[in-house]
């Protein structure tokens, strides 16, 4: 999932056995696996072998998908994109969007006269349909700026743009 998710994110074998908490021998072998079938590339970085997904693999998309249904994300912008208003860009950030297990999906709206009451009952529906809790944070175009939203080794994922 943490690849398959969002493309930009990078790893490399230490982060992952620290993440999975699983020795590193069965992390190698798995990450060769994915790597032999063409769906991780690798490149080296000083002393650090680091992994990142391919997206040219023709079965990203179809892969992409199902981890985007798998999680939810598919009905969050399903539900929420309906008639809330002049929304330009919805952002993921949090463990979700760097490849991690989460109960919490935190997402970014960027857009002018958000009808939130209407917002919060479309996110109410999202949660039931989906057993997760969905946490926004909104932003007008004007104040909007990627770097409040990054944190260190957490790269946001573009969800829906106008």
């Amino acid at each position: 999932m943490k690849f398959f998710l969002n493309s930009s994110n990078v790893a490399y074998l230490r982060n992952l056995e620290i993440e999975f908490g699983e020795s590193t021998n069965a992390i190698r072998l798995e990450l060769n696996k994915f790597e032999k079938a063409g769906f991780l590339a690798s490149h080296n970085k000083g002393n650090k072998k680091l992994f990142q997904v391919n997206t040219q693999h023709p079965l990203f998309k179809d892969i992409n998908s199902i981890v985007m249904k798998m999680t939810g994300l598919n009905y969050v912008i399903e539900y929420i994109l309906q008639r809330i208003g002049k929304l330009e860009k919805v952002y993921l950030i949090g463990k979700l969007a760097n490849g991690q297990d989460s109960e919490i999906i935190d997402i970014v709206l960027v857009g002018e006269d958000l009808n939130k009451p209407f917002l919060l009952e479309q996110i109410g529906k999202a949660e039931r349909k989906i057993g997760k809790k969905i946490k926004y944070v909104h932003y007008r175009p004007e104040e909007f700026d990627l770097k409040k939203i990054t944190e260190p080794g957490m790269h946001p994922l573009l969800l829906w743009s106008r």
